[in-house]
């Protein structure tokens, strides 16, 4: 039988990123699912478990950590990456106290995003398993 496919949840209001996440993402077997607002992250993460949400730091209707600290009950066995294209120090620890596994910065290299989630992914399926 196949192994579950991993379904990873992007949320950016970037739709190019949307889309080039989605390509790069869905060659390497994932499933993915895109939400462009944190209501709209919010309302799919309530029907559906992701294994991992890569989450962009400026949404349009709320900050990207604030949308963690409102999903840590239903992404609680969820890697969560942020992303961000203005890295600060602040960001960094605010994304890592509200539960982030990661923190990326764009522009994101397809390669070292790739690598980055088969990495969390097994980690957590390490965790899980014990």
């Amino acid at each position: 039988m196949a192994a579950h496919k991993k379904t990873i949840l992007v949320v950016d209001d970037d739709k190019s990123i949307l889309r080039t996440f989605t390509r790069i993402l869905q060659k390497s077997g994932y499933e993915i699912d895109t939400a462009e607002t944190g209501k709209e992250a919010i309302e799919k993460t309530d029907s559906r478990h992701y294994d991992l949400a890569l989450v962009d730091i400026r949404l349009p209707d709320m900050d990207g950590t604030d949308l963690l600290a409102k999903l840590k009950k239903p992404l609680q066995n969820t890697v969560k990456i942020m992303i961000t294209g203005f890295p600060s120090l602040e960001t960094g620890v605010k994304a890592l106290d509200e539960g982030a596994d990661a923190y990326l910065v764009k522009p994101v290299k397809p390669q070292e995003l790739l690598v980055l989630l088969e990495e969390k992914l097994k980690n957590r399926e390490a965790e899980v398993s014990h």
